[in-house]
C-alpha cells in the first residue's frame, strides 16, 4: 500500500474511536497548511509516498517501523495516521505488537504509555477495515 498524505482531504473519516478522531481534527489544519506550502507539501508527499512503497521491505513492515517511531516521538497524529496505515497495508496485530516492543526497548518509560496507545489505535484502525 502506497500511503497517501492527500487522503485525510479526499477520504471521509468516520468517528469510530480516539484515534479517527486525532485523524479528522487534523483534516483542515493539515489542507490549510498544504495550500499555504503546496511544493513544499507535494515534495514530503512524494518523498513518503516512495519511503513507504514495496521494495526490499514490504510496505507493511515500513508502517510498521514508521509507527514505532511514532511512539518514540510521542507523536499522537503520526500514530493514528500509521497505526491504519499498518491495518490498511496487511499487518497483524502480533507484527504490531513485537514492533511496538521494539519501541519500548529503544524508548523506555515513555514507550510504556505511548506503545499502548498505539496498540490502541491499531486496534482501532483493524476493527473499521
Amino acid at each position: 500500500m502506497t500511503a497517501d498524505l492527500t487522503a485525510l482531504d479526499n477520504t471521509q473519516v468516520t468517528c469510530d474511536g480516539h484515534f479517527h478522531d486525532v485523524a479528522a481534527d487534523l483534516r483542515l489544519p493539515t489542507r490549510e497548511l498544504r495550500k499555504a506550502i503546496p511544493l513544499t507539501w507535494a515534495g514530503f508527499g512524494e518523498m513518503h509516498q516512495s519511503a513507504v512503497a514495496d521494495g526490499a521491505l514490504p510496505a507493511r513492515v515500513k508502517e510498521l517501523m514508521a509507527l514505532v517511531v511514532a511512539v518514540t516521538k510521542h507523536c499522537e497524529g503520526c500514530i493514528a495516521y500509521h497505526a491504519r496505515a499498518a491495518a490498511r497495508a496487511g499487518a497483524s496485530e502480533d507484527e504490531v505488537a513485537e514492533a511496538l516492543g521494539v519501541a519500548l526497548l529503544m524508548e523506555g518509560g515513555p514507550a510504556s504509555v505511548w506503545a499502548p496507545r498505539a496498540f490502541e489505535a491499531f486496534r482501532e484502525f483493524q476493527q473499521a477495515n
